[in-house]
């Protein structure tokens, strides 16, 4: 799933409460908080814009109640 610069993180929640949803480099380091509020149940997209950032594997980690999941992204310039 390589992009450059921006990309959409699609997500479904299925009971409405407290989201996160932040990107992280490969060391870990917190780059971006892309959520982080209430969101009700549906579908939501999110853009992300990574034109400030340098090459390399990112990751996206999605937060709602006791659901936790992390997904890996390229980022190619």
């Amino acid at each position: 799933n390589p992009f450059n610069p921006s990309t959409s993180i699609s997500f479904d929640i299925r009971d409405k409460g407290m989201v996160t949803l932040r990107v992280f480099d490969i060391l870990g380091n917190e780059m971006a908080t892309l959520v982080n509020e209430d969101l009700n149940t549906g579908s939501y997209s999110i853009n992300f814009d990574a034109s400030a950032y340098t090459s390399g594997v990112y990751f996206y980690e999605l937060q709602s109640g006791s659901f936790r999941d992390v997904k890996k992204m390229l980022l190619v310039k």
